[in-house]
């Protein structure tokens, strides 16, 4: 791994930290906020390598619409939604309920 490719996973996982408990945001938001505009697959490959470190709760990174596409990394299919249950999140059929509602934009909460 590339020490560019390291210090972007690092700059995602400070973001993914500040995520309150009960909130969610999306790959995009994450992207967006860090001013790599297309670059939601970048963050979704720091999610998956982030599955085995307890500090980076990554079940609160969802895609654009509220799905949970990254569930696959979390060991069992349904570890993911149960780690977002136990935030207080509301899953039915792997889409977060009240997305719009919840959702947590870095851009907006943590500022520039």
């Amino acid at each position: 791994m590339s020490a560019d490719k390291t210090n972007y996973f690092d700059l995602v996982y400070q973001v993914v930290r500040e995520i309150p408990k009960g909130r969610v945001t999306s790959y995009g938001a994450i992207a967006n906020y860090l001013g790599l505009k297309s670059g939601a697959r970048m963050v979704g490959y720091a999610m998956n390598a982030a599955h085995t470190q307890p500090d980076i709760p990554a079940q609160r990174v969802v895609n654009r619409q509220g799905l949970l596409t990254g569930k696959h990394h979390f060991g069992s299919p349904t570890r993911m939604q149960e780690l977002l249950k136990e935030d207080g999140v509301s899953v039915q059929n792997d889409q977060v309920q009240d997305f719009e509602k919840i959702f947590w934009d870095p851009e907006k909460e943590l500022g520039i």
